[in-house]
């Protein structure tokens, strides 16, 4: 059989970034020959240093290499020598917006109910997924000030939402929430609304009640668009009574769709419940071209050099990357050595507390596949 070669961009960035990356590099190659696969790496030093040194953030013709890739395995930006915003804007936010990635996908799995931070839940009850519009909203840096650094300063930002950004993360929300039941009844729902052939459930997360302009535009869309999907179950809830019910009851949500600032907060708390931020991964997706995969946890500059990261987040932004890039097998083998290696090995997925260095936890993944 012909190995299945793929070019992929790796920018391990700031902080523990270019750590943890290493350990993700490390499992794809350990699965690769595995599945008959050729992953042919491409580095470039974006980050806090560079821009230190140079002045560069993130340069044209690198963003034009950048669009040649399918995939992009991301580290982390941010530094701490580096004002905050430059970096953020110049790199992840330019990357995300010119390379249409319109999607933030965040997985929110728990995979061992010792690290669950609520009571009496199970992997079983934490298992769902946040679909983050990721190239609108109050990101886009429209805005502005009037009398700025006077005592009548007066500062806008404005959140933009249009019909095609809502409409296309929505379909790909809709599409995501049947392909992940696989035409099986969702857990949540009721005998009666399975008799009536409806197989998922798509969640609005949003603040109709006082967003009345942006999240009318957002529900309508949502209700247009669920005529096409009638074996999916829709449902709708406020961004803050989503908080409360991921805490007292994650096992209600399957697929969320939600705008660019509540996604944003709301995948942090999803986050916590599956575990923390080491075992975080989420992806910058434009389904038609490049994509970016990435731990979510930041670049973690005090722990940098002392080889006391969890490199998982990472390890599965590359589980991520495989999937997108349609190498299922090779993601389901990444991510069932995850499993195996946070249920038998580790006693924390905190920095410095897991029993395992690093590189140690990378060695495991590698060596369970």
């Amino acid at each position: 059989m012909s190995l299945k070669s793929y070019n992929i961009a790796v920018i391990g960035g700031d902080g523990t970034g270019p750590e943890v990356v290493r350990e993700a590099i490390k499992v794809l190659d350990a699965a690769a020959p595995k599945f008959n696969l050729k992953l042919n790496y491409t580095y470039y030093d974006i980050g806090g240093e560079r821009y230190l040194k140079t002045g560069e953030v993130l340069p044209d013709s690198v963003l034009a290499e950048l669009r040649q890739f399918p995939a992009i395995l991301l580290g982390a930006i941010g530094h701490p020598g580096v004002k905050p915003g430059i970096l953020e804007k110049g790199i992840l936010l330019r990357t995300r917006f010119e390379l249409e990635q319109y999607i933030n996908l965040r997985p929110v799995k728990l995979y061992d109910e010792r690290f669950c931070p609520l009571k009496d839940k199970k992997p079983e009850d934490i298992d769902f997924v946040v679909v983050r519009e990721n190239n609108e909203g109050l990101y886009t840096g429209a805005g502005g000030f009037v009398f700025k650094g006077t005592p009548n300063e007066i500062a806008v930002q404005e959140s933009i939402n249009t019909r095609r950004g809502v409409e296309r993360c929505l379909r790909f929300a809709y599409e995501l929430a049947m392909k992940r039941r696989g035409g099986q009844p969702w857990r949540g729902l009721k005998p009666e609304e399975v008799k009536e052939g409806k197989t998922a459930q798509l969640t609005l997360c949003g603040k109709t009640n006082v967003l009345t302009y942006a999240f009318d535009l957002w529900e309508r869309a949502f209700i247009e668009l669920g005529k096409d999907y009638p074996k999916v179950k829709r449902d709708y809830t406020h961004v803050d009574a989503t908080t409360m019910w991921f805490v007292k009851n994650p096992e209600w949500f399957d697929v969320i769709v939600t705008d660019n600032m509540f996604g944003d907060i709301i995948t942090d708390l999803g986050a916590m419940i599956q575990g923390g931020m080491g075992i975080a991964a989420g992806g910058n997706i434009n389904p038609q071209g490049t994509s970016m995969f990435e731990p979510i946890g930041g670049s973690a500059p005090k722990y940098t050099g002392m080889n006391v990261i969890n490199p998982l987040a990472a390890i599965c932004a590359g589980q991520m990357m495989l999937d997108f890039l349609g190498e299922t097998k090779a993601a389901a083998a990444i991510e069932a050595a995850v499993i195996k290696v946070v249920r038998e090995k580790l006693k924390s997925l905190a920095a410095g507390r897991m029993g395992y260095s690093t590189t140690e936890v990378g060695d495991l993944v590698a060596n369970a596949i």
